[in-house]
């Protein structure tokens, strides 16, 4: 069965990084889609970046660019760097994966982890 499997959610003070790691499960994603979203408390799902395993590269949302980095670890898994961590990105972290590409990834993914939980303090 495939499944989504996110690790690495802590408590920090601001100013702190943090790294998570997702490894996807029960298919070959080496030529898939990897990434992440988070959504905070009262705040709709956003879209933080994606990774196209067969090439390794990334594709940002702008905003995040140069604070948060995406990288490929394995064929399966990936990891998403949180520097210069501030309050307001206290969130629950997800990752999801599409068995092939990454097109349209910022609107659908074809399967979802159950997140992790980073929280900021100041």
């Amino acid at each position: 069965q495939v499944r989504v499997v996110e690790r690495g959610g802590d408590s920090v003070q601001a100013g702190e990084s943090v790294t998570l790691y997702c490894e996807a499960h029960g298919y070959d994603f080496s030529s898939g889609c990897l990434a992440w979203f988070r959504q905070g408390p009262g705040k709709e799902r956003e879209a933080l970046a994606a990774i196209l395993m067969a090439r390794n590269t990334t594709d940002y949302e702008d905003f995040v660019k140069g604070r948060f980095a995406a990288t490929q670890e394995s064929p399966n898994m990936v990891s998403l760097q949180l520097s210069g961590l501030k309050p307001e990105d206290s969130a629950v972290y997800y990752c999801a994966a599409n068995r092939f590409g990454c097109g349209g990834w910022v609107s659908g993914m074809d399967y979802w982890g159950k997140g992790t939980l980073v929280i900021i303090s100041s």
